[in-house]
Formats: structure tokens, sequence, C-alpha cells
């Protein structure tokens, strides 16, 4: 049905349906009947009702039906008479043909004519649904039939003339009327519902909390209609939109409930309580008060103003509803939490001037409470604001212009932290500062947005802060940290290069005073961070405070004086002669005596002293951070600007000692490192080389008299000084290792990691299960059947948890049936006086105890006892089988003799136990013959009872047969009993015994329970250890029995729990995969289908097994593909766990001891307790809500492309199965407005109905959200005004949830109640993630390894000991009050915001938020499987961390941490991408000082030189850079967690089938992709998002697919660093051992070899023959392509090679200039190669090299010459061309003639010289294209676009040869195969039949 929005609809007689109209051929044409009222056009929306309700009736009454679509088509037709709107004509088209239709196919039913038969059925259909039904029906059933009949009525008055309206029909209509707002959708709660109201309705805290907020007698009067509650008289004030009041209402309500049951616990009770709504108040204006003080003012919460009198309650729930209303209808103004705080306060303001008659402080007169119309918030307050975001935006190019040029959110939000603000007035005024614009345009359109009203000045600066693209951020913002690095480095060569470098030389004087000089460094640093100060803030100063302006240039001006004043006084300082003792004596002394020098020191350390006292009391750090004191506030400016975040983040004591010596030993160990490893070692060969002396250069040298080979000193040291400032993020991985697996160990994680172990220890689950996930019971008396009560009991609890558990895992077909019935748990209670523990654990128990019984020779009961005895396991075992038995055959048995024969048994049997004669009266040896009878017995009673006479005559026989053998061969004196029994009845009775039986047993589900129990106990053999077999659902079941032993809060009852909501932000991914995409098969002729069932054999075994009876199978199909994808419909059940586990968790919580003992299955099944079931739901509901926002929603319902309805469909099929499923969407409409069609935006809450979907709220938007800033967190923010509840889970789409850890969601949300160091509260809980994807191939396993270390543990050493943990994506929970009132759940805007995630985090920690990390509790996380997926999600990861870096957040965050903590922020963010990219430089800096020295002839001099050595110690160096390099600071964590988690021995394990998968060259590629687009994107920008795609199949990528991926950010780097690497081998090896040129550069050839080809050896059937000459074809044809307008880059290499330069296309003149400054190193290979030319003769004149560019630029013009000939004569003058062609080859020819014969050319020249002046041409297409306009301008950008195209296709067929070479191999391809899917084949998958395409046909079409 439709939604609150009615029609009403025109009273006049209707039209004929001749009326001609003009017809089109585009007709809409639904699939299905039904669905038309889904497909109006937008700008008819209000028409959808009526057809809907058509649809609704049509069974019922065809011809009312169709009399409510001709009133629809009427309306259309009045609403767009002209058919202007969008598909308006073909909609109007395709309703006519269907009215012209049913006109002749509907006939009246209940009379003669149309005015009749409507009324005649309106009277029905009220008599029958309304009247009836209004005291049975459910609300939400009522609100459908009330908007039935509210349609019906408005069709009935177009088709019944207004006299003709029978009286009764009218009272009716008039009785709907007045009640239908009662009966409106609802979400959670129906508050207007009356008659048949449901349970949640009934509870307390509801009612109380309704009474509060319906309290309105001593308000002022609404003037213009009634009001019913404080929201509805805020919105009469105000202006605020009926939807949004409604929203606000029912999430205040349930805000006020849920947290009022939490402080007043059980009971019933009317009012609600003060502290209640106070609580409330102070969390959501913690935020507004905090800003009121900053900018000090008074809160108007706090306002003197309010009289004595006022109900303070009263007053708080208007602050809190106008609040929320506010917010609610802020749009993405909610991304500008100040700017809330200042509407909010302005807006109280009014409210009081309502309230109290206060005087306006302008005009003087009182307030009136002018009504307002239903938009008037939105229009006067919202829109103005989000119009100035807007054109912001527009500014942001779509990520193109520099940061600088436009205002993102926060720029626009801090507008709000300076009292400036207030100037804007209220109302605002729209001339004033912040709403004028002004774009970078010509007069023309500025005379535009005159006309248009728009206020036009001059462009707004940034606030407070400038993004610059520049690296210099990172110095500027972790300045701390490089100073420290940089001097403690400049102190350790002082002395290093003392006498033998020592570490005592620091006693030395000489030393003393050496060092000393490092306070000059520490100035110099000092001035430079003063400069970055004024300069990357420089776009901002117009918008900085005066005293902000002030302090910067102070700040510049002593940097400077320090700077000048330390030279002079240290070069005028003698030291003191007498030592370091001495030194140290007279420091107090004559200050005379002293050097100005020292007094200069002392002076300028007192700021820094200061630092470390208050770092060392940070409780007074922080007071005086977050003091608002003019007095504090003056102390702190120099040291610390005053801002509105970022005050007060020290941590306590405790954690800050953690840490600090965290680091402290970190620090320790890693400049011993460096001292003894990195510098002390090139010390003594730095020497020797400076006093060398070098008159013969085997090159040009231009500086020949340059003193101590300064040059070749670069050379050596610059590597290692990078080595120095890269490798802490070495030590730090070692440390985080080593610190993660300790706390790792002390919380208990991987105690139970195996089945055995979980055996081992399962007697003591239930127990802990009760401890930790079970409510603390009152105490209640002890004693000793209390407590074997109270164990059962407790059983009891665990048991219903487990078996829920264990049937999640059947109904995902993770175990099969037989595993199901072993790992469960029984019900209920029976008279077993042992625990009946699940049968997986007494596996062959019966079995082992029948042989030792069988066997045994001895005629001492004891000694058997003893045995069976010493296993508690079987001795439960044995116990339960024979009491079992024992019940079931009573039950069975339907004659007293026969029971009598069985008591007298059971008799002989305890009594012989009991007196220990059980041997002397039984034959133990006949155990196994009655063994086999009791399974064949037992299989008779399992079956289904389908023919009763031979179902009993079958148990009949054997269970005769059982008693003989029982009676005759196992009892001694069997007859005895018979004959007893015989005697006993004297009627001579000659009778067959055991004939009668009663088989009522095997009808109830506890007997067959019991049946299949006592089975399994006898049958079961030694297989059932291994159950179950499926290596995930032993994860999970091994993991949860973990947790329970884990440290977790306690869990509160259900109704005291925390309520939350889980939100997950969807765009158009896939939902459900269709039949189609399941068949559909790739290139190699593989399904989805096929795929899976190889990859989960049994899994699908399990599923075939669980649907064998299901009547639609294709669906159940559907439905286990997409499970096992990345889908929206495996999170949707994943996360909907949430409410089945709250209610088992409810039932657990309000059941008797009896229900308990039945069961949870049992109970629901019975139909008395449906009051208990009722508040079980209803306490679901209270505490839990799902919201998907799926953006597209609307639009993919109207779409006519297939997958868009397909999606739409599946997401409505969604919510019809998980009827608390909410789906908040973006809607578009077209109104018409001044005449004018203008689209209007909507957010909107959808429900499922009967079989559509129910609007519930539709709030309108001031313009379409997603156009302000990045998708994902405008997605997240349009929906977040429909959460509901105190916390908020986000979820993204390609997670997963599980039943068991649903379950321990109350304890987690405890942690928010948890002061953790003082009266700090957590604001964003972090929880693990399990990746699920990780058995597809290596990959996934390499990426799901490292992907699991970072959230287990390098999150764990983040949270504790480090503190900076911040919110890395999902599934963390956030305090939502919290968020939602400082900025949301993420940040948006556009590019800067790329990680929106991470920013969350660090806008919590800066605003005073606290993050933990908690293990206890996995959520399932897909990610990417295949090389390219993998490679474009850490480009967008990399992307995201080169814009942190620029952000204001890590600016402050970097300034603000203290020292320790600030290197934790860095080296866990930044600094990790950062140092990749080092390593990366590393190896380039190594390389080329290497080529300078082998090229200028240095090398030789020093290699020759016996007492130099300096390769060792600079390869001894260089070997920490290898570490990184090679991904082993990765894989560290890994190895620890596995070991941690499932056994150091499978760790190792893994690690060693990790590196012979290749994982080293991956994780080097992996490196390669980060260094890239982070460097790039800090250079020039470019971030965007990248779809990485989440698809199923392995799939080959083409040759020509991975070159366009990876050419530039690793193709291009690995040949220039193998041409370096080549000349470093030619032109040394004359005097350098082959060995030690290899131990040199084994590394870098193994980084080139990882970048040229790992995408090759990385991607199936890579080596495949057939695909390597596809991929050739497919090449060739991509490089020949003409690119142009429209032309995709994957169809052309011109195109392509287009897109490749848009980073420099939008870059500044800083990033050209710098792109041009890093090109020129390529010329240097032509000017060092040159001299070494056999031609040159050994010449180093400056004359070889000019020759060198004769030769280059004739090469180039030849090259012009033969490609404008083809140009200008390739067509019409071949013969020219040929001529002209033939003319330049022999001319080449005679040249090359002489210059072999007379000038001695060699061969080896001409490799040469291609090495020479290939990269001098790459040179010049880099300076090109960044010098693209100007190479336009004079003509030369096509030979620069085909010399690139030259270039591109010898890089091709160098990086394709060796692929087509090892091709031809084809043991290369099986290798690879094995190589890529070791995880598959180990699990005995057929991947290479997968790959080869080689598949049974028939088995997959007979599914």
């Amino acid at each position: 049905m439709a939604s609150t929005s009615g029609t009403k609809g025109e009273v006049g007689p209707p039209r004929s349906l001749s009326r001609r109209m003009t017809r089109t051929s585009t007709m809409y044409d639904p699939n299905a009947e039904g669905i038309d009222s889904e497909l109006v056009p937008s700008s008819l929306a209000s028409i959808a009702p009526i057809l809907r309700v058509a649809n609704e009736i049509e069974k019922e009454n065809p011809r009312v039906a169709y009399l409510c679509r001709f009133h629809a088509f009427e309306k259309a037709h009045r609403m767009d008479p002209k058919s202007n709107g969008r598909g308006v004509r073909q909609f109007k088209t395709y309703l006519l043909h269907r009215l012209q239709k049913e006109e002749e196919s509907t006939r009246p039913q209940l009379a003669k004519t149309d005015p009749k038969e409507i009324q005649k059925f309106y009277q029905n259909f009220y008599e029958k649904n309304i009247r009836e039904g209004q005291f049975t029906k459910k609300p939400e059933e009522m609100a459908k039939i009330y908007q039935i009949a509210t349609v019906l009525y408005d069709v009935l008055r177009t088709v019944v003339p207004p006299s003709k309206v029978d009286p009764e029909t009218q009272k009716y209509a008039k009785d709907v009327e007045e009640n239908k707002e009662q009966y409106e959708h609802y979400n959670i709660l129906p508050l207007y519902a009356v008659g048949n109201k449901p349970a949640i309705m009934e509870l307390p805290e509801i009612k109380a909390s309704l009474r509060a907020v319906r309290k309105i007698d001593n308000l002022p009067p609404a003037r213009d209609k009634p009001i019913n509650d404080i929201l509805e008289w805020l919105s009469s004030i105000f202006g605020f939109q009926k939807g949004n009041v409604a929203n606000q209402r029912e999430h205040l309500v349930l805000l006020l409930a849920n947290i009022d049951r939490r402080l007043k616990g059980s009971g019933d009770y009317e009012q609600l309580d003060n502290h209640t709504v106070k609580q409330l108040h102070d969390k959501i204006f913690k935020n507004y008060v905090s800003w009121c003080h900053y900018l000090h003012c008074t809160p108007i919460t706090d306002s003197p103003k309010v009289p004595p009198s006022a109900d303070r309650q009263q007053l708080q729930l208007l602050y809190i509803a106008l609040y929320l209303l506010i917010w609610g209808e802020a749009s993405n103004i909610r991304f500008m939490p100040e700017c809330i705080c200042y509407i909010f306060h302005n807006m109280a303001n009014e409210m009081h001037g309502t309230l109290f008659a206060n005087v306006q402080p302008v005009s003087g007169g009182t307030y009136q409470a002018a009504p307002l119309g239903e938009e008037a918030f939105l229009r006067d307050v919202i829109t103005p604001i989000y119009e100035v975001l807007r054109r912001e935006a527009r500014r942001n190019q779509g990520g193109k212009a520099s940061h600088a040029s436009w205002r993102n959110y926060d720029d626009l939000n801090e507008y709000f932290w300076s009292d400036r603000c207030f100037k804007l007035g209220w109302p605002m005024d729209r001339k004033s500062d912040f709403f004028v614009h002004s774009d970078e345009s010509s007069r023309h359109h500025a005379r535009q947005r005159q006309r248009r009203n728009q206020v036009v000045g001059k462009k707004k600066p940034k606030t407070n802060f400038v993004e610059v693209r520049t690296f210099l951020h990172l110095y500027r913002s972790f300045d701390r940290m490089w100073i420290f690095l940089i001097l403690v480095f400049q102190a350790m060569v002082i002395v290093g290069w003392h006498e033998d470098g020592s570490i005592f030389g620091l006693f030395d004087v000489d030393v003393i005073k050496n060092i000393l000089s490092i306070f000059i460094t520490y100035a110099v640093l000092n001035f430079i961070q003063a400069t970055l100060d004024i300069i990357l803030s420089f776009s901002a100063w117009r918008s900085l405070k005066a005293t902000q302006i002030l302090r910067y240039l102070l700040k510049f001006i002593v940097a400077a004086f320090w700077v000048v004043i330390f030279p002079i006084c240290y070069s005028s300082s003698v030291p003191n002669p007498t030592g370091l003792v001495r030194f140290f004596s007279t420091l107090g002394g004559n200050w005379r005596e002293q050097s100005l020098y020292n007094y200069l020191i002392a002076i300028y350390l007192i700021p820094n002293i200061l630092a470390i006292l208050l770092f060392l009391l940070p409780p007074i750090r922080r007071h005086m951070e977050r003091s608002n004191w003019s007095i504090v506030t003056l102390l702190m400016w120099w040291a610390q600007p005053k801002l509105y975040v970022g005050r007060g983040m020290h941590e306590d004591i405790f954690s800050l000692f953690k840490y600090t010596l965290f680091w402290i030993m970190l620090i320790i160990c890693k400049f011993a490192f460096s001292y003894y490893v990195e510098i002390l070692p090139l010390i003594g060969p730095t020497k020797l080389i400076m006093q060398m002396s070098v008159s013969n250069y085997e090159w040009h040298e231009f500086f020949p008299n340059v003193t101590h080979n300064i040059g070749v000193v670069i050379a050596i040291w610059a590597p290692i000084v990078m080595v120095y400032f890269m490798d802490t993020q070495i030590w730090y991985a070692i440390f985080a290792t080593i610190i993660g697996g300790i706390n790792g160990a002390f919380s208990h994680l991987g105690e139970i990691r195996t089945l055995g172990m979980l055996r081992s220890r399962f007697e003591s689950v239930p127990s802990a299960f009760n401890e930790r996930l079970v409510p603390m019971q009152t105490e209640e008396p002890k004693s000793d059947h209390h407590e074997v009560n109270l164990v059962k009991k407790n059983i009891a609890r665990f048991s219903q948890v487990w078996n829920e558990f264990i049937f999640s895992l059947r109904m995902e077909d993770l175990i099969s049936n037989g595993e199901r019935d072993l790992l469960l748990v029984p019900y209920a209670v029976s008279d077993v006086p042992v625990i009946q523990w699940p049968p997986f654990l007494l596996a062959s128990k019966i079995p082992i105890a029948l042989d030792m019984a069988k066997d045994y020779k001895g005629k001492d009961d004891a000694d058997l006892f003893r045995k069976i005895t010493s296993d508690d396991y079987m001795r439960s075992a044995v116990i339960e089988c024979y009491l079992t038995l024992k019940e079931i055959l009573l039950e069975l048995l339907d004659d007293e003799r026969d029971i009598m024969i069985l008591q007298y048994i059971c008799h002989e049997v305890e009594t012989s136990i009991a007196q220990r004669t059980f041997l002397n009266e039984f034959r133990t040896s006949e155990l196994p013959s009655l063994h086999d009878k009791l399974e064949k017995f037992l299989d008779h009673l399992e079956k289904d009872n389908v023919d009763p006479e031979k179902y009993a005559s079958q148990i009949i026989n054997v269970l005769q047969d059982i008693m003989e053998i029982i009676t005759q061969d196992v009892m001694i004196n069997g007859h005895e009993i018979l004959e007893r029994v015989h005697s006993h009845y004297q009627d001579n009775d000659k009778k067959e015994r055991f004939e009668r039986i009663n088989t009522r047993l095997t009808q109830i589900r506890a007997g067959k329970e019991k049946v299949v129990r006592l089975r399994l106990l006898l049958t079961v053999k030694e297989s059932a250890i291994n159950v179950p077999t499926n290596l995930e659902a032993r994860r999970r079941i091994t993991f949860f029995a973990n947790s329970l032993y884990m440290r977790m809060p306690n869990a509160p009852v259900v109704r005291d729990m925390l309520s939350f909501s889980v939100l997950t932000p969807y765009y158009n991914e896939d939902v459900l995969y269709s039949e189609a995409e399941l068949h559909k098969e790739n290139e190699d002729g593989i399904s989805i289908l096929f795929y899976l069932q190889k990859i989960y054999p049994d899994e699908w075994e399990n599923f075939s097994k669980r649907t064998a009876d299901s009547p639609d199978q294709t669906e159940e199909i559907r439905k286990w593909v997409s499970y096992r994808g990345q889908t929206l419909s495996r999170t949707v059940r994943g996360m909907m766990y949430y409410k089945a586990a709250l209610e088992l968790q409810c039932f657990l919580d309000y059941a008797k001891d009896d229900e308990i003992f039945t069961g949870f299955r049992s109970f629901d099944m019975n139909r008395h307790h449906t009051v208990l079931k009722d508040r079980e739901s209803a306490m679901a509901d209270l505490k839990f809500t799902y919201v998907v926002s799926c953006q597209v929603y609307g639009a993919q319902k109207k779409s006519s492309e297939e997958r868009d309805h397909s999606c739409y469909l599946n997401i409505l099929n969604l919510m019809l199965t998980y009827p608390s499923l909410r789906v908040a969407y973006i809607d578009e409409r077209e109104d018409t407005i001044n005449g004018r069609s203008q689209k209007v935006y909507y957010s909107v809450l959808v429900k499922g109905g009967d079989h559509l979907d129910e609007e519930i709220y539709r709030i309108k938007l001031p313009g379409p959200p997603t156009e302000i800033g990045e998708g994902k967190p405008e997605n997240q923010n349009h929906a977040i005004i429909f959460t509901r509840g105190e916390a908020l889970q986000t979820i993204d789409m390609n997670q997963d949830n599980y039943f068991e850890e649903a379950f321990k969601m109350r304890n987690v949300l405890e942690e928010f109640h948890k002061d953790h160091h003082g009266q700090r509260r957590p604001t964003i809980l972090g929880l693990r993630e399990h990746i699920f994807t990780g058995s597809v191939s290596s990959l996934a396993w390499f990426m799901s390894n490292q992907e699991t270390s970072f959230v287990t543990i390098g999150q764990r050493v983040l949270a504790d000991p480090l503190r900076v943990r911040f919110h890395y994506g999902h599934p963390d929970i956030f305090d939502r009050l919290f968020h939602i009132t400082r900025g949301g759940v993420s940040k948006a805007s556009k590019t800067i915001n790329l990680s929106e995630d991470i920013f969350s985090g660090y806008n919590s920690t800066l605003r005073g938020g606290y993050v933990t990390h908690h293990e206890y509790i996995q959520v399932g996380k897909g990610r990417d499987v295949g090389m390219n997926q993998i490679s474009l999600f850490e480009a967008k990861v990399a992307n995201g961390n080169g814009e942190q870096t620029l952000s204001r957040d890590v600016y402050r965050l970097g300034r603000r941490f203290d020292f320790y903590r600030m290197l934790s922020f860095y080296f866990t963010t930044v600094g990790f991408y950062f140092s990749s990219m080092v390593t990366v430089l590393i190896v380039y800096i190594f390389l080329y000082g290497r080529m300078y020295m082998v090229l200028s002839g240095l090398e030789r001099r020093i290699i020759e030189d016996a007492t130099i050595s300096s390769n060792k110690a600079l390869e001894e160096a260089l070997a920490t850079q290898s570490v990184f390099q090679l991904g082993l600071l990765l894989v560290l964590p890994m190895v620890m967690e596995i070991g941690l988690e499932r056994g150091f021995r499978t760790a190792l394990g893994d690690f060693i089938i990790m590196q012979l998968q290749l994982a080293s060259v991956f994780f080097t590629f992996q490196l390669g992709t980060k260094a890239h687009y982070y460097g790039r994107t800090i250079l020039h920008g470019g971030s965007k998002y990248r779809a990485t795609g989440r698809g199923f199949v392995v799939f080959h990528a083409k040759f020509a697919d991975n070159y366009r991926l990876y050419s530039r950010s690793h193709f291009v780097k690995g040949l220039e660093l193998a041409i370096l690497l080549v000349i470093y081998q030619v032109y040394g090896s004359s005097y350098r051992s082959s060995n030690l040129y290899l131990f040199i550069t084994f590394s870098i050839w193994f980084l080139v070899c990882s970048w040229l080809f790992a995408p090759f050896v990385f991607n199936p059937s890579g080596f495949d023959w057939q695909k390597t000459v596809e991929d050739w074809t497919d090449w060739k044809r991509w490089m020949g392509n003409r690119g142009g307008i429209g032309i995709d880059q994957n169809k052309s290499w011109e195109s392509w090679w287009d897109a490749e330069q848009q980073h420099l296309k939008y870059t500044n003149l800083r990033g050209r200039i710098l792109e041009i400054i890093l090109s020129l190193r390529f010329f240097i290979y032509q000017y060092g190669l040159v001299y070494h030319l056999n031609i040159a003769r050994g010449s180093t004149s400056i004359l070889v090299y000019a020759l060198s560019w004769l030769v280059m630029i004739t090469a180039l013009l030849a090259l012009k010459l033969v490609s404008m000939g083809r140009r200008r004569f390739g067509t019409d003058f071949q013969l020219m061309f040929r001529i002209l062609k033939a003319l330049l080859f022999l001319g080449f020819l005679s040249i090359m003639t002489v210059l072999f014969v007379v000038c001695g050319l060699t061969i080896g020249d001409i490799f040469a010289a291609f090495l020479a002046f290939l990269p001098t041409g790459w040179a010049f297409i880099l300076i090109g294209q960044a010098c693209r306009p100007c190479v336009k301008g004079i003509g030369f950008w096509d030979s620069i676009m085909e010399l690139g195209r030259a270039y591109e296709c010898v890089m091709g067929l160098v990086i394709f040869m060796p692929i087509v070479i090892l091709s031809w191999f084809p043991f290369v391809s099986e290798f690879q195969t094995r190589l890529l899917f070791n995880q598959a084949f180990s699990r005995g998958l057929q991947i290479s039949m997968i790959l080869a395409g080689k598949k049974d046909k028939d088995k997959t079409h007979d599914i």
C-alpha cells in the first residue's frame, strides 16, 4: 500500500474514455499485473496510492478497481495535461490502453450502475474491515485498510454526484476521516493506535515517555491547529515538516523509554523519571554547552531568564525535541555540528520568548508565535546554508580543483567556532559575509547571479587551515618527531666521528661542544616550522583572528632571532677544558665564567621543560586546555593556539606510562641499531674518501675542484640517512607484534582453537556461558537440591543458545543433518541424573564400554566399573543410555505384564550393580548381540509412521528379539523373571509377550528426540570426533567457546540493555544473484554456480539435502549462491540475527523454569504462550533497528533496466522476509514550481507490507544531498535520522554476522557504561572481523591474513597500550548520541575525506572521544580476491592516506597529542605509507648514487683503494630497507596472530607455504602500489573512489588490462630500475666481483622482477598459450586504435594515454615544476654513458656530450620526417613517400658505415647508445606531458604522442616476451595453477578443471 500521503480527488462527473490522446510508440509494459503503481513517473507520484488500491481490490471487485484506475488517469491528466514530465506520456498511454481493455471486460457485481456499485462496495468494505476489524486486527493492517478506505472515497466522489451519495456512505466516510490519523503506517511504535494495541505500547516505559511528551497543558496554544504533543507545538512555531515531526517523535519516545527503564529497573510506573530527561538532556547538549562556553556566551539550556516556577522537565524535553527536529531536517548541515548549535541557540532563544514572553533584544517588543508553513524551517534556515555548501562543492570540479580554492564542510563549520558567527543575526542575514559567494567566472555569470538575487563578492578564504598539496605537511604536522630524529642523527654522527666512535666519547669535552651544535640545528628546524605555518596557512589568513596572525608572526620573528643568535654565540664560546664532570659541577657557579651559549640554551629550553612537566601531569594539562578562562587561554596562547577541538586529549597517568615505556624501549633499540649498524661502519670509509684526491674522472667533471669528494659522500650517505628515518617503522612492527601477542595471550585468545581442546573443556562451557552471557540472578537460599536445580537450569539455558547456534549452522549449510544431531544438547529435563552432553562428546563411548565389558575376564565388578567411571563422558553415556532405553520401553509398552517384566529386569540390573554382583548375574559377552538388535529397534522407531500396522509389527518383532536376548542370553537367571510374572497373574494367559505397544511416543517431538539421541549414543563411532568437518563451522564453534573465557562485561537483561541500530549504506551492488547470473558462463565456460559447487562441495551437498522437498528450488539456489558472495542479502541475513538473538534472550530472561526446560523451539510451537512471544518481539523492536540506506531504491523501482528492477524486487523481498528491516532512500520527484518543472528531493523510509513496500516517513531535502560530498558518507547521513537507540553499528555491504556472535551484543554494549581510567567512557567500540574470502586463492589468502592481522593484533596494540585506535571502517559501534551531536559517523568533504571512516575516528578523538577494541565478538567481512581488485583497493587506501596527510585532522592530532602518542599516531596512519614511499625512494637514490660513482670513475678509485670498504657497511645498512620491501613487516604480525589463535606450529607452516606461494612477490608489488598512489595524490591529487568489484570467479585478466592498470605505477619504474642495475653491472664489472654485485643488488632485482611480472604470475591462466595468443592480438588492436571524444580507454591506447595524464591537467604550477624536475634525472644516462663509448676514445671533453645531442636531435628529426611523410604523402603520393623512406634508410646505412670504419664504433656502443638515448626520449615525453599547453601551442603534441606510442610498444614487448617464452612450456601453466590455488587444492577442489573450463555440463543442468 501507499504512503501516508493520500490524495483528494476532484468532485465532478466522470469523463468519457472516447477522448482522443496523442499516442506514442514507447509504452509501459509491466511484466506482471499489479506493478503499475510502482512505475508511476515522479511528477505523478500522488496517483500511486490510487493504483495500489486498484491492484489491491482487483480480485474482489474488478469494476471498482477499473474505476480507481480511471480516477488515477483523470488525475494524472489534470496534473500534467501536456505530458511534459519525464515518462508521463508513456505512462498515460499505457494506462489508457489498460482502461480501454478493462472498460469492456469488467461489469458491476453489486449493483447495476457504477455509482451504486462503488457505494455498495465502499459500505461493505467499511463494515467488514473497519467496524469489525478495529478491535481484532493489528495496527499495521488497520493502517492499510484506512488508506484503502480513504482512496476509495476519493474515487467515489468523482464517480458519484454529491447529491447521490448515501447518508450512510457519508457517515462512514466521516468516521474514516476522523480516525485515519490513528492508523497511519508506523515504524516501531503505533503511537495513535486504539483497540488491539501491540505489546510494545503496553510497556510502562513507553507509556510514561508518551505521557511526558504529550504534556502540553501549560504551553501557549498554537493558533492554526490543535496540537497533541510538544513536537507538534514546536512545529507550529518553527514550521518543521510533518514527516520530520513524526520521525523525531518516535525517536524521542524510544530514547526516553530505554533510558528510563535502565534507571528505574523492574516494576510498573506511570511517570517519567526526572533523572531520565536530565541524562538525555546532558548527553545531547554536552557539545552545545561546550560550544557556548568556548564562545563565552550563556547556553540557552542554562538560561537565567527561566522563571523558577517553570516545569524543568518539560523545558528540558522541549530543548531535546527542538534539537532533534533541527537535526532531523538539517540534511547535509548535519556534518556541521556547530552550525546546528548556532541554529539551536537562536531558535531556543526564540522559543523562550514564546514561552515566557521575553522582550526581543533588538526591537524591544515581545515575541509573537506567528504560525509558519510546514516547510518554513527548511526554506528559511536549512536551504540558504545548503546553497552555500552546494556552490562551494561546485568549485571542487569533481575533485579536480585545488583544496585551497573552495571551502569544504570543515571550513564552513569552523566559521561557527568564532564569535563572528553571531553577526549572521537571526533570522540570518542573507547579505552577511557567510552567504557571499563568487565563482571564478566571467562578468556575464556574475550579472546572471545578480538577477537571481545571489550576493556576489570576493572569494571566501579557507577557515583556520588550508589543505595545500605538498609533502611539507608531514613536517608541519609531525615537526617534533622530525626534529628529534634529525638532532639525534647529528649527535650520533658527531660521537661516531670522534676517534674510535665509542659511545664513551660523550664524556669528552670536544664531543660535548660539538654536540651542543645541535641547538643551532634545532633553531633552524623551528624556523622552518614557523615559516611553513605562515606559508601553508596563508590562504586562510583573512579568516583568522588577529591574535592568531600575531602569534604566527611572533613565532617567525623569535625563530629567526634564535637562528641568528645561536651560530654567533656558538662560534665565540669557549669549551670547558676539564671535562664533563667539571662542566656539570660548575653549572651553578659564577655566571660570568659560563659561556653565553649555554645560558641561551637554558633559556631556549624553558618551554620544553614546561612541556615535559605538563606531560608528566596530564590532568593539569587537560584542565588547562579545556579551560575557557582568559588567563589560561593567554598562558596557552604561545604553546598551543585556542581551537574548539583537540583540547584535553591527554591520557591518564597509567596509559601514559604504558605507551611511553613502549616507545622508550623502541627508541633505544632503534638508535642502538642505527648507530652501530648504519652510521658507525660508514664513518671510517667516509673519512678516507674525504681525504682522497681524485684528479682523473671518466667523464667531463663540471666541478673538478670540489673538496672532500662530497659527491661520493652524498651518494653513500643519502640512502643511509633515508633508512635511518624509515626504519622506525620496522621497529614499530616488531614491538607491536610482541606486545600484541602478549596482550592477546593475557586476553585468553586461542585457548580453545581445536575440536580436541573444545572437547576437553566442554564440561566448563555451560558455566562459562552462564557467567558471561546470562544476566546475574537474584540470590536464592542455597541448598543441595537448589544447587542441583541451578546446574540443570544453567545447562538448560545454555542448551537453548547452543542449539539455536547449531540450527543456524545447519540453515547456513555448514553442517549436515547428522552433524547437527551430534552437536545438539537435549532441551528437555528427564529423570536422568547425569548431564546429557551433546553426542559428539560421547562419540564411541558406548561401543568402547561394550568392548570393555565383553572382553573383561575378571569376576570383580569394581574393577570394570572403575574403568568405565574413570572417563566422565563414558560414565554419563552408559547411565544415560540405560535410563533413556528404560524410559522409551516403558512408554512404548501397553501391557501391564510386559511392563512388570521390564521393571523386574531393571530392578535386577540396578540391584546387581548396587551389590557388586553384576558380572555374576549377567553375561557381558552377549551384550554386542543385544546392541545390534537395539540399533535395529531404534532404526524402526525413527522411521515415519506411514503404515501403522506394518510400523507396529516391525517394532514388535525386534522388541521380542531384544527381550528374548535379555532374558535368555544376557541374564543368567532370566527365565525366573518370566516365571515370577506368570505366577503373579493366575489366569494362565497363553498370549505371546510384548505384542501390545503404543506408538504415541514416536508422534511427539520430545519422544522422537530421545530416540534419535539414544541411537546416536549407541551407534556413533570414532568418526564423530571430527564433527563438524566443515572448517568454517569448526572455526565458529571454537571461537564462540573460546570467547566465553575472555573478559567481557556482565550481560544485563534485555529490557535494561542499551538500544542500538545497525546502518548499512548500499548503492547499486548485488542483492541476490538472478538465475541467469548463476548459469552465465565466463570466457572459460565457468558459471558462478559451478564454481561454488567446486569451492564448497560439502556445503552444496548439505544444501541439496536440506532443500530436497522445497517447492521453489531455483529460489533456494539463488539464496545459497548469494549467501556465499558479498551481497546485500548476506549482510541483511547476518544482521537480522540480532533480532533472533534478542528474542531468545528475552525468552530466557522472562520464561519460567518449566518453559525453559521445554525449549525455545518447542515453546515457539505452543499457542498458549502468545503473551511471552509478543513481549519477545516487542523487546527486540524496542532495542534493535536495522536501516539499509539504499540510495537509489526509488530510481531502481522505476527503472526499465533489468538489473535495476531486479535489485528493487530483491530489496523488496528482503523487507517482506524480515519485517523489522527498514529501507531509506533518496526519492527524486518532479514538481511544478512557479510554472517550471523542478526536481525535488526527499529522504524516505519504507518497510515491507503485504506484498509491496509501505512508506513510513517522507522528509523533503533542500537539494540533492549526494552532490555535496563523498557518496558513501552522504548516503549514511541521509538515513541516520531513521536510526534509533543510543548505539549505532556501521556495517558495510560486504559484511556478514553470525547468530552466536549476535548473542554477545548486549555484553559489548555494556562497554559504553564502563569507566576507563577515570570518568572517560568509550565513544567507539572497535570489534574484530573475520575475513571470509580467504579460501578462494593464494592472493585471497594473503589478503585475508594481512587484513586479519590488522583487525586483530594491529588494532589490539593501537587501542592498548598506544591509545591511537581510530575507526577503520566497519563493524565498529558508535555512541550514537555523542556522534550525531558532533557531525555524524563519518566526514564527507569531497576528495579530502575519501577515507571517510577514519575521519570519524579522528573527529571522535579530537572532540574528547575514547576508542576501544574488543575481540570476544567478531563480524564477518569480505575482501577482494583478484590481483587487480586488490591493487585497486590498495590504490584507494593509498589515495585516502595521501589526502589524510594534507588534512586538518591529521595536523591537529599530530600537534596536540603528546610526543609519544604522536609517534604512535604517525607510524600507524600516514607514516606507514610515507615509509613505503621512502623505501622505494631509497632504491632510486642508492642506484642513482651508484650510477654517478660508476660512470664518473669514482667507484673504481674507491674499490681499488684497499683501505676503504664502504660497500659492505652500506649493504648491511640497506638490508634494513629490504625487510620492509619484501613485505616481511606485514608477515610478522600475521605469524604472531596465527600462532596465538591456531598454534605456532600452524603459524610456521603457513609462513613457509606463503613464501613458497610467492607472498613476498605479492607484498613487494603492493609496496609499489602504495608508494605510487600515495606520492601522486600528495603531488597532484586525483584521488577518487575506485570500485573494485566483488565478483566470485577468479578470471583471467588480459595483458592489455594489466598494462593499463600497472604501466605507470610499476612497469615504467621497474624498467627504469632494471636499466640502472644493468648500467651498474656493465660499467663496474671490470673491477668488481660479481658476488659483491649480487650481494648488494639482490633485493633490488627481486623488486624489479616483482613489479614487472607479479601481475602475470598471479593472473589465472597467465601462462596458457591460447590465452597468451589472444592477449597479444587484443593488445595490438588496442595499441593501434585511434582515440577521440567518446572512445573508451579500454578500446584505444590514445584515450588511455590521455586519461593517464588527468592528474597533470588539473595540477598547479608547483606540481608541474616538480614533475619537470623529477624528469630531469633521465638526462643523466646520456651524459654519463656517452663518455664510455668506444667511439669517444676516452675523451672527457664537453664536445662529446654536445655531439651526442646532435645525434639525438637528428634521430628525432628523422622520425618526425617519417611521421610527417606518412601523414602528407602516405595516401596520395605513395611513391614519393617510399622514396623518402629509402633515402633516409640509405643515409642511415652510410653514416653507420662511416662510424664503424672510420670512427671505431662497436656493437657494444650500439647497445650502450640505446641505454643512453632511450631515457632521454622518455624525459622528453614526461616534460612534454607536464608542459602540455605549451607543447600543444607550438604544434609538437602529436609528435610527443607518437613518441609515447613507440615507447609503450617497446615496453609492452619487453614485458610480454618472457610471458610468451614461458607459455611455450605447458608445465609452467600447471605450476602456476598450483601456486595460485594451493589452498583450494589442499581442500580437494578442482581448480584446474575450473580454469580449463572442462566441466560436466549435465551435472549443472540437472539442478
